[in-house]
């Protein structure tokens, strides 16, 4: 139907780092949040593909975004998404910002400063969420929460793969302004551990997601679905663990991923947080 299964990675929903449509979400909503995951895949794969040129690329997240609108025959991830949306009148601004994120990941290799970053994760991270709540039919009050959240993911993404970006797209989401505060550039990324400066900016950045996920925090209790308050819950305890992590450790050279265990027992903490947070707020508000 179109090109982007020829740039397909292969990657699924269950290889993400944080949990995608888990057994937590309501049963008859997985099948749309897996389109819109489908869809945002197969618009990464396509941005991230090392070797198509980038008037190709750009040509197939047109193709995305004309399936999105309806068009037959330009998208078979885009005509999933867009019967998806007119099922539930759900408006398809989110994923459309989402394609405004990979279009500036095609043009756009560098990032000067946190808050150029934070504007990238605007279109990059924060559609995602929003998408997942809409779908749910929350209130639109918990979209900042929402948005610090989700930035926190996406720069913890960003923290964790600096260098295999760096090495297999030249794409450094490391601010510039940071790098150049230690007194180091982009190339600092090439060597096969992290210098004693880059750990220094790899390490603040990781901080300042912590206070990204501090204003988050509050996201699972404001969630009126009892089972995606819980999946947040764990996202956040998974997000927290993660960004301290990245406070301690080299992404270069050491792993940060949780191994199975380790995430299990994060998810049955953040869990049972988001249901106290819960209970707690019942016992204010009853109604």
């Amino acid at each position: 139907m179109n090109g982007a299964s020829e740039l397909a990675s292969g990657k699924g929903h269950r290889d993400e780092n944080f949990p995608v449509a888990s057994w937590l979400v309501r049963p008859e909503l997985r099948p749309a949040i897996l389109a819109f995951y489908h869809f945002a895949r197969a618009a990464d794969d396509v941005a991230d593909h090392e070797s198509a040129a980038p008037e190709r690329k750009l040509a197939q997240l047109d193709a995305l975004a004309a399936g999105l609108g309806g068009e037959r025959g330009a998208s078979a991830e885009g005509e999933a998404l867009h019967a998806v949306l007119r099922a539930r009148g759900l408006s398809d601004q989110h994923p459309l910002d989402l394609l405004e994120a990979f279009r500036r990941d095609v043009t756009q290799r560098r990032y000067e400063s946190w808050t150029e970053l934070m504007e990238y994760c605007r279109y990059s991270a924060a559609p995602v969420g929003r998408f997942v709540l809409d779908l749910h039919g929350e209130d639109r009050r918990c979209w900042p929460a929402n948005d610090a959240l989700c930035a926190a993911l996406q720069v913890i993404n960003h923290l964790q793969d600096c260098g295999k970006d760096r090495r297999m797209l030249d794409r450094v989401y490391l601010p510039l302004d940071a790098l150049s505060a230690q007194g180091i550039g982009v190339a600092a990324l090439d060597a096969p551990r992290a210098s004693a400066p880059l750990r220094a900016v790899i390490a603040g950045l990781a901080r300042r997601t912590g206070g990204l996920l501090a204003q988050s925090r509050s996201l699972a209790g404001q969630i009126a679905d009892r089972r995606l308050s819980l999946e947040v819950g764990v996202i956040q305890s998974l997000a927290e663990s993660l960004a301290a992590r990245l406070q301690r450790r080299d992404p270069l050279s050491e792993r940060v991923h949780h191994r199975q265990p380790e995430a299990l027992a994060l998810a049955l903490r953040g869990g049972t947080a988001a249901l106290l947070a819960r209970l707690r707020l019942l016992r204010r508000h009853p109604a």
